[in-house]
């Protein structure tokens, strides 16, 4: 454990046992409430009483704050993370949710040309195909996060800002929308900002629901996707055989190399010379896996800046189809 990582850490924990073990009102007093209250009226035109009366009914939850210490990505290697997420259930899940909503599947994936199988893969990690959405009400998470969480509180006084605004275009009500400890909602658990930005009306119902439209939530998760540059029938990602020189590995989530670099290396990436790539490892049970991450692999981590992540959602994708394959020629 690095000195920074034991320092985070250690702030976390504090974080925590200062924090009242029961859940508690907002002091509307504070300066930092004030600004943002005062912010909300001159920018977006919400009346300063509007913002504190919502704010007033929100409940700072020291279990969000917990949570937020000790995501799975952050603590757990990757052959436990991966045991999370492809299992035998949520592979059959998948199989039955594309049979159940193919035909907007096949209909969204030929529009953007994002695959139906990356779809059902995010789906089936962010929320198995609906059944965990999450319980807390999302201003409770926000207000909590943005005013009681020092390390990201300005993303999420941000957050907290644009689900207010989300709330009025989507006539939502505020105090009861629920979602994850972080804020994220529906079935496929966007935060405000994307939920504003990339959400659509997939059904052209009039309205953007990602808690109970699954049309609409479909096409979200499509958009997304094609709004942040998927390649429509580009590669996702290549096992390395071998340990690769350690050169050629990349910093962070970064397509911060060359096919042609990694040729020079005696690799074999798919795709032109110039394409940007990535090479990454994984903690599997027998040691590091390494791994080549093509553009649409980038795109995926954009959804989740992990590459756990967006391995689980690429395997767990290509398990469902293949089963789904595997028992269309079997019947």
């Amino acid at each position: 454990m690095t000195k920074s990582f034991r320092l985070l850490a250690a702030f976390s924990l504090m974080s925590v046992l200062a924090t009242p073990l029961h859940a508690t009102g907002l002091d509307l007093s504070r300066d930092d409430v004030s600004e943002f209250v005062a912010r909300m009226e001159t920018s977006h035109g919400i009346p300063a009483d509007e913002t504190r009366r919502l704010l007033g009914q929100a409940e700072i939850q020291p279990r969000i704050i917990e949570a937020m210490s000790r995501p799975a990505e952050k603590v757990k290697p990757w052959h436990e993370y991966r045991q999370i997420f492809i299992t035998d259930k949520r592979i059959r899940a998948g199989v039955d949710f594309w049979s159940e909503r193919e035909s907007d599947l096949e209909k969204i994936a030929a529009e953007t040309g994002v695959p139906a199988h990356i779809i059902v893969g995010i789906l089936g990690v962010e929320t198995f195909y609906g059944r965990i959405t999450g319980k807390y009400r999302v201003i409770d998470s926000l207000v909590t996060l943005a005013f009681e969480y020092p390390p990201r509180s300005k993303f999420f006084t941000s957050e907290l800002e644009q689900f207010l605004l989300l709330a009025q275009e989507q006539d939502l009500d505020v105090l009861d929308a629920t979602g994850s400890y972080a804020g994220a909602m529906g079935g496929p658990q966007f935060i405000s900002s994307s939920y504003r930005a990339y959400a659509v009306d997939a059904s052209g119902d009039g309205q953007v629901n990602l808690w109970t439209d699954w049309t609409d939530i479909i096409g979200s998760v499509a958009n997304y996707f094609a709004e942040h540059g998927w390649q429509p029938g580009g590669p996702v990602a290549d096992r390395i055989d071998a340990a690769p020189p350690e050169a050629v590995l990349s910093k962070g989530l970064a397509l911060d190399k060359t096919t042609a670099e990694l040729r020079q290396s005696g690799l074999r990436p798919q795709g032109d010379d110039d394409d940007k790539v990535m090479v990454f490892s994984l903690e599997a049970t027998t040691g590091p896996e390494y791994w080549i991450g093509y553009r649409n692999f980038y795109v995926i981590t954009r959804y989740n800046r992990s590459s756990m992540y967006a391995m689980a959602v690429y395997e767990l994708g290509q398990e469902v189809r293949s089963l789904r394959e595997t028992s269309a020629d079997g019947s």
